[in-house]
């Protein structure tokens, strides 16, 4: 009996997707078929930007690292719940909490520098394209990559140690994974010091990307509308329009998510922000640059068209 209160008091538990919704098993088998069409989209565009030489430019290669990213950030969510809502188990250790939140954290932290870089990206190939060559090269594409990467993980890493120290007075989480605004709810002490903290890194981290992409657009839609060529204004727009969405999918929920003061969160608001910015976002983001790309689909169509004559 000892052992398994002392245990109780180092496990959390997760109540999992809206405690006490009818069609919870309607619910998860969506959302595992959201999880394999993203997993099959996400590995395809890598395969196909690894693949085909005619991608291999600064653009196609930070979308690889997008696709990287979303395939993780998914992962990193759905199995757990899946496995949990299966089998009924619904404890997690503190330190398996501290992982999922470390890893969530790192992946969207690194999403949102990314995103900002593609903006740049964009902004350097439509507004300055002579000096593209230099300005994106590769040494600055695997640079960015690596920023993108090593930023989110460091991030991640103050929040995650500093969070997870707190003494907690419950252990029951009101949601489908371990999520720092969650876990702040169930501790002791006063922390609303930390909460205007996380507030604040938050305006860095979601507020001032945000603001870099739209003066980056602005000047990029500026630059189009002065373009001679219907047919290069066309092509601008399809690129830009596709990185816009993606720009939306991921600030949105985002930011109603973690600008928020805690004392205005609702546990079920939370979970669908974090459906639509974790498990709906990363299948919507290959598809979107997928389906608008004649690039992206005529290697998709070579490719299928060699697997036929390899037989």
């Amino acid at each position: 009996m000892g052992n398994r209160s002392e245990s109780s008091d180092l496990d959390f538990i997760l109540l999992g997707l809206f405690p006490g919704m009818k069609h919870v098993t309607f619910l998860v088998s969506a959302i595992l078929l959201i999880y394999t069409v993203a997993l099959a989209a996400n590995s395809t565009l890598v395969l196909l930007i690894w693949a085909d030489t005619r991608l291999h430019t600064p653009m196609y290669f930070l979308l690889s690292q997008l696709a990287l990213m979303d395939l993780s950030l998914i992962s990193s969510t759905v199995p757990k719940m899946a496995a949990d809502f299966v089998s009924g188990r619904r404890n997690i250790s503190r330190v398996a909490c501290g992982v999922q939140i470390f890893f969530f954290l790192t992946l969207g932290i690194a999403e949102c520098i990314l995103i900002t870089l593609m903006a740049y990206d964009r902004y350097v190939a439509i507004c300055q394209p002579l000096r593209y060559a230099l300005l994106m090269s590769q040494g600055v594409c695997w640079r960015m990559a690596a920023l993108s990467w090593a930023g989110g993980a460091l991030l991640s890493l103050v929040h995650t140690a500093y969070a997870m120290h707190f003494p907690v007075c419950d252990s029951k989480i009101s949601h489908f994974l371990c999520e720092v605004m969650a876990i702040l709810k169930l501790v002791c002490e006063d922390i609303s010091a930390y909460e205007k903290a996380v507030v604040a890194t938050s305006i860095g981290v979601l507020f001032i990307p945000l603001s870099f992409i739209l003066t980056s657009y602005t000047l990029i839609f500026l630059a189009v509308l002065r373009m001679n060529s219907p047919e290069g204004r066309n092509k601008a727009l399809a690129t830009c329009s596709s990185h816009l969405a993606v720009v939306s999918l991921y600030f949105g929920p985002a930011m109603l998510v973690y600008m928020r003061p805690s004392s205005s969160h609702s546990p079920k608001l939370d979970q669908v922000l974090f459906m639509l910015a974790a498990i709906l976002t990363p299948m919507l983001n290959p598809l979107i640059y997928s389906l608008r790309n004649k690039e992206v689909l005529g290697a998709l169509s070579k490719l299928l068209g060699c697997c036929p004559n390899s037989h």
